[in-house]
């Protein structure tokens, strides 16, 4: 590698130590690494701010910040409240079962839309009713995180590593369908199970607490019905223009800033308090991962890495996919899956045409996805998802550290990867 390559590399490991061990800010952390990416020469405007390979991916940025304005909206009709209550009542107070509900119906959604999407609608929810049965609110958030991102596996829109391969591999959203969405349910009901180990010690049972919810009526919670109905309109039709994606060709991100500017224009809620919910830390947070990361595409490590890989597997099919499945999950727990996959997925593509292009070499694609996808669980920063829920409870006073994250997801990761390695092995290899 060449000099500006190495110290690209020295850049982002420094960058990433203060942001794991929080001896800086992570916004702070984030943005300094991309400054000095930029004084370096590592990358450079053109590429920080205009490419699409190598730069600040905007239609993430831009779909976070409309979601998060119709989320504020929603949030000021009294509706999170009135799903909170309704969701410890359907599980009688018990801890346990409320965070099984929960994380199947984040899965579930997260499908539909994409996963950070439907933890900015989940989050605020969860918040609620784990103050109201007086629960730590971490467990729950960081389980939702996790569950979004193995259900967002399931299809073409769940996850935004699975829009990049399907744009590069020409796969449509009933391939991601047949070949993702079953071992998904698999990866589901193991990480339920998961959970009931991993977080044990959240679920404090409150007979009391359980009774005076159970009692709550959840209608009274709703203050504002007009605004409430206008609002659901339109995120109604946001969430069907984000299914229709195949169909209707409009970006996520412009569907949300579409349906963020009009809920702001039909409805009385003014421009100051649409905005005032916004998570400007977490938007600048991105916009600095993504520069860093970007220099290391633009000088080359993350393409030299990507090869190395590619070299060790030496033409053989099987050892192709293993390799590829285990390196993603790695890579993409270190760097956000989003720019990895962007940097990956042409040798991919390469490697798939050198294994006939058809056929069983597409296993490389399911395996890229796979573990791109819940590779993103291992950390903090690994995924977009679990950045949005850091920055929805640090606003909301109850902070996750980035090792309070990773410590779960390091078991998580592995066991939801290792059992992928079946599905390939006998389904395709």
């Amino acid at each position: 590698m060449s000099t500006i390559a190495w110290l690209s590399v020295a850049v982002f490991l420094c960058a990433y130590t203060l942001i794991a061990t929080e001896k800086v800010h992570r916004v702070a952390a984030a943005l300094g690494g991309a400054g000095i990416m930029l004084l370096v020469h590592a990358t450079d405007a053109g590429a920080a701010f205009y490419s699409a390979s190598s730069g600040i991916d905007w239609n993430v940025i831009f779909l976070l910040l409309g979601m998060m304005v119709i989320v504020g909206v929603l949030r000021r009709t009294g509706v999170f409240e009135y799903l909170a209550i309704w969701a410890a009542k359907r599980a009688r107070g018990r801890p346990y079962r409320l965070m099984v509900l929960l994380v199947v119906i984040t899965a579930g959604a997260s499908a539909l839309l994409d996963n950070v999407t439907t933890v900015l609608l989940v989050a605020p929810m969860t918040l609620l009713v784990c103050r109201r049965l007086e629960l730590p609110v971490a467990p729950y958030l960081i389980a939702e995180a996790m569950a979004s991102n193995i259900g967002g596996a399931a299809t073409l829109i769940g996850d935004p590593p699975n829009i990049i391969i399907a744009s590069r591999s020409g796969l449509t959203f009933n391939d991601f369908l047949v070949h993702m969405a079953p071992m998904v349910v698999v990866l589901m009901a193991v990480f339920v199970v998961l959970c009931r180990v991993l977080f044990r010690h959240a679920f404090r049972y409150d007979a009391g607490r359980a009774a005076q919810i159970m009692a709550l009526d959840e209608r009274e919670a709703i203050a504002d019905r007009r605004l409430l109905w206008q609002s659901l309109a339109v995120l109604a039709v946001v969430l069907a223009a984000f299914v229709l994606h195949p169909v209707l060709h409009y970006e996520p991100s412009v569907v949300a800033i579409l349906g963020a500017g009009i809920l702001v224009a039909v409805t009385s809620v003014t421009t100051e308090e649409a905005i005032a919910d916004v998570e400007w830390p977490t938007l600048v947070f991105f916009a600095g991962l993504f520069v860093m990361v970007g220099a290391l595409v633009n000088t080359g490590v993350m393409g030299q890495i990507a090869e190395a890989a590619t070299d060790a597997t030496e033409g053989r099919l099987e050892l192709a996919t293993m390799g590829l499945l285990w390196v993603s999950g790695v890579l993409s727990a270190i760097v956000d899956n989003i720019p990895y996959v962007a940097a990956m997925s042409p040798i991919v593509s390469e490697l798939v045409a050198a294994n006939g292009g058809t056929g069983p070499a597409q296993v490389l694609w399911w395996a890229l996805a796979f573990g791109a996808d819940l590779g993103g669980n291992a950390t903090a920063v690994g995924a977009a998802a679990n950045v949005v829920v850091l920055g929805i409870a640090a606003r909301n006073g109850t902070p996750i550290s980035f090792w309070q994250f990773t410590r779960y997801g390091l078991i998580v990761t592995p066991i939801t990867i290792a059992l992928c390695v079946p599905y390939l092995w006998f389904r395709y290899l």
